[in-house]
């Protein structure tokens, strides 16, 4: 049995897309996942499954959502490894990596949007781009930034799922925990 970490994009915000953990928790075992576990209110779910493809996991978690709820949700899955990874390679100093933004890539970007995006500055507002995360970084905060999920999704063309530092510390623990 392998554990996963599903992130949904877009759920629970500004009243739209209402999804109760609870209800989401019986749905996704109800559709083959075992010991489903949410963590707050914005689509964070650690699960095992016998499954091994990633891609699989995502379109039935996704197919789930459309077919109970009513609306597409773009879910992104990712192993504890990958998701540690991603979260050990911060390349903040630990000052700031703990004030930092992780906004994890659904797909490799093209590289020359890569290029082009990485050339765009703000004031107070630092990124770097991999090809699985856009880490940032904002002393004034992430709600006002101009780079903010949707910014990336536009300029890279790709769907993209935001969590902070503390949410991806708290999957990584939970996901430790399981079973």
């Amino acid at each position: 049995m392998n554990t996963y970490i599903a992130l949904l994009r877009g759920i629970n915000v500004s009243g739209q897309k209402k999804v109760s953990m609870a209800e989401l928790r019986e749905l996704l075992s109800k559709s083959g996942l075992e010991n489903v576990q949410t963590y707050i209110q914005s689509g964070n779910v650690i699960f095992q499954s016998s499954e091994k493809s990633i891609k699989a996991l995502e379109n039935n978690i996704q197919k789930s959502i459309l077919d109970h709820f009513g609306f597409e949700v773009p879910v992104l899955v990712r192993t504890p490894k990958e998701l540690k990874i991603i979260f050990d390679t911060c390349p903040f100093p630990e000052t700031n990596k703990e004030n930092s933004y992780f906004s994890i890539l659904h797909v490799v970007p093209d590289v020359n949007l890569i290029i082009e995006t990485q050339e765009i500055q703000y004031p107070n507002e630092e990124f770097v781009i991999t090809d699985d995360c856009v880490y940032f970084y904002s002393p004034v905060g992430y709600g006002k930034a101009k780079c903010n999920n949707n910014f990336f999704e536009r300029k890279l063309k790709v769907s993209v799922t935001t969590r902070n530092y503390k949410t991806m510390l708290k999957l990584l623990s939970l996901s430790t925990e399981i079973g």
